[in-house]
């Protein structure tokens, strides 16, 4: 039992009325539940609207209602340019120079396209070393990329799983399999974190492995990006992609993000798929044959920016900027800290499965049922507690330091006892 916490509404508004970070909270809006804002532990799916987006969404609309095609040049914030306005804050999160990382598409799209660059599978060098139940959308992303390679998935996919009786995976499990499948293996890819266990990988050991191999590892950090801070430059990590709408406050849909390191970004020869907005600016509009790749991850953008579809990212990165991620790292150990002393002050029949260590995990505990998990969930979101279900009886549990309170958090707990 943590001493340091008390599960009193005295010590909850204490610690708010501490929290340099307590302001942003009304700068979001909320759901609502029974008049007052619910609970809102579902930034892992998705986060909630920053109050200023509205006024963000109205100057883009001025702006192409004014300007017509000028808005490229002439806008608040010109569109030919609208990616750069990621780059600095993005860069910061990701631990990379702003060069590194671009927005552009969506999560699974961009996971496809830098595929395209990083698989290029030979007879001997054809294997992927990935998660056991990794998110869908990854599994079916390699399923269909080796099969478009003429490989059978049973073979080309290799995945890692949990020791008998256990729920997490251990890095030198991970690690041996890797050097295992030797100059078999073309890639390693993984999420940051698992979305159904809240495990946070050892990336830098896992990077290290799959180079050691001879192999390319990419990283996809849906539940990683704007939760935790990253150091992807320094770790070499080759590539990775994200989504934008869970803890960056994107909105659904949202335009997805990628970075490319600067070793294989600054390399004009380096193969990729080319489209009119990944080319040169100083050449774009000449209009003429040859692709020439603008230098970092901005080299492989297809399409004109999404200008809509990334407004509300960019005014919650403007928070994000304003907070720090830092500080937000901090908050969001406490939070989680505190969520588990809670939880440990009920007789819920589950399981935290996350991992115990604080540093191997971000916002979110997942809770394991062995039964009812399903119906539990159900009560929760009728009493105005809004998280997320994942069979097998998973409730997630994700309380994002930018907009959630120690008060929520006992709230919540207040709430459990009358499920219990």
């Amino acid at each position: 039992m943590n001493t340091a916490f008390e599960p009193t509404i005295a010590f909850a508004t204490a610690r708010d009325q501490q929290d340099g970070l307590a302001g942003f909270k009304s700068r979001f809006h909320f759901p609502q539940h029974a008049g007052k804002d619910a609970i809102y532990f579902c930034g892992n799916s998705l986060g909630l609207q920053p109050r200023s987006v509205a006024a963000a969404i109205q100057q883009e609309l001025e702006d192409w209602q004014n300007m017509a095609v000028e808005g490229y040049f002439r806008a608040k914030n010109p569109w030919l340019f609208y990616q750069y306005n990621f780059s600095e804050t993005l860069g910061e999160m990701m631990g990379s120079s702003p060069d590194e990382v671009t927005v552009m598409n969506t999560l699974t799209v961009n996971l496809h396209l830098i595929l395209q660059s990083f698989y290029r599978p030979t007879k001997e060098r054809y294997r992927i070393v990935m998660e056991a139940g990794a998110f869908p959308s990854d599994q079916y992303a390699l399923e269909t990329l080796v099969r478009l390679h003429g490989f059978d998935p049973d073979d080309a996919l290799v995945e890692v799983k949990p020791r008998e009786g256990e729920k997490l995976l251990r890095t030198e499990d991970i690690t041996d399999v890797i050097a295992q499948q030797g100059n078999s293996l073309a890639l390693v890819l993984m999420g940051g974190i698992n979305y159904y266990t809240g495990q946070f990988y050892d990336m830098p050991a896992i990077t290290a492995a799959a180079h050691k191999t001879g192999a390319y590892a990419g990283w996809d950090l849906a539940h990683v990006a704007g939760n935790i801070p990253l150091q992807l430059h320094d770790w070499k990590v080759d590539f990775a992609v994200w989504c934008s709408y869970k803890y960056l406050n994107g909105g659904p849909g949202a335009a997805g993000g990628l970075f490319v390191h600067e070793k294989h970004g600054n390399d004009p020869a380096f193969p990729r798929l080319g489209g009119w907005w990944g080319n040169d600016e100083k050449t774009r509009f000449r209009m003429e044959k040859g692709f020439i790749p603008k230098a970092g991850a901005a080299g492989w953008q297809i399409s004109t920016a999404q200008v809509f579809n990334m407004v509300a990212l960019k005014a919650s990165l403007e928070m994000f900027k304003e907070a720090g991620l830092g500080a937000l790292r901090k908050k969001s150990l406490d939070l989680t800290a505190y969520l588990e002393f809670l939880l440990g002050q009920t007789s819920l029949p589950c399981e935290i499965i996350t991992p115990r260590n604080p540093e191997e995990r971000g916002a979110q505990l997942s809770l394991f049922f062995p039964k009812d998990g399903k119906a539990i969930h159900t009560r929760m979101m009728e009493s105005g507690i809004i998280c997320d279900y994942r069979e097998p009886g998973v409730i997630r549990l994700a309380p994002a330091p930018l907009y959630c309170s120690y008060s929520d958090v006992l709230r919540f707990h207040d709430v459990l006892k009358t499920l219990a």
